[in-house]
């Protein structure tokens, strides 16, 4: 037995045509890939995203229902006690700098948007807190906005193993990704590879024999009986 290799060179065209047939297989497999995050308006996804940073959906989970009914509004969040928000979202870890930035995102909603979340890219990460990834999984998220694609570390560690990009800077990473996939599908794009490196591609313990994307794959440790 030995291990199937698949690295090779390929012209871009060639790569662009593995990019949708990655997609389409994405597409067959999570036909309904969203964000893991419960929210019900705008301003509940982008505290969820903000309390998400380096903490797992499903904890974020268990802390926003209760989060949600103390703290109703941007206003609220803005003249929050810190110690009692810092309290409140203590199991997400890093609190004190998570509500540090919630109050301040707040504050500015209040100052430059009447209290409302904004719908582009440009006035959502001038909010402190905010950069592009949490833009993306907002605009997508709350308003179905395709901005771009939300690169996480499972989008970014997916998309090196795939072969379908070299950068490891996120934005570069992104800018490869839009460069390939037509805009359509970006945020389901960004969705669909976090749920396939939770649930297949998990960085430890990658589960390639049964990934719909080993074919494709130039990283794929598939086993195959040696010829001869």
């Amino acid at each position: 037995m030995k291990k199937k290799s698949k690295q090779r060179s390929e012209t871009l065209d060639a790569k662009h045509a593995r990019a949708r047939k990655i997609l389409t297989k994405l597409h067959r497999r999570y036909p309904e890939a969203g964000t893991a995050l419960s929210f019900q308006t705008p301003l509940q996804l982008l505290i969820s995203v903000i309390l998400s940073a380096q903490c797992t959906d499903v904890r974020v989970n268990m802390v926003t229902p209760g989060l949600f009914k103390r703290y109703t509004s941007a206003r609220a969040f803005a003249q929050a006690d810190p110690h009692e928000l810092e309290e409140a979202i203590h199991s997400t870890g890093f609190f004190r700098n998570k509500a540090k930035n919630i109050i301040g995102c707040c504050a500015a909603l209040l100052e430059q948007h009447g209290g409302e979340v904004p719908r582009t890219m440009d006035e959502l990460v001038r909010l402190p807190g905010v950069g592009r990834k949490t833009a993306n999984c907002v605009l997508g998220g709350a308003y179905g906005i395709a901005s771009g694609v939300v690169v996480d570390t499972h989008v970014a560690r997916l998309s090196t193993l795939l072969g379908l990009t070299k950068n490891t800077d996120p934005v570069k990473i992104e800018s490869d990704l839009c460069g390939m996939i037509e805009k359509k599908d970006w945020i389901f794009v960004g969705n669909a590879l976090i749920l396939h490196g939770r649930q297949v591609c998990i960085a430890r313990r990658p589960r390639c024999a049964e990934c719909i994307l080993n074919e494709l794959c130039p990283s794929a440790e598939v086993t195959v009986k040696a010829k001869g």
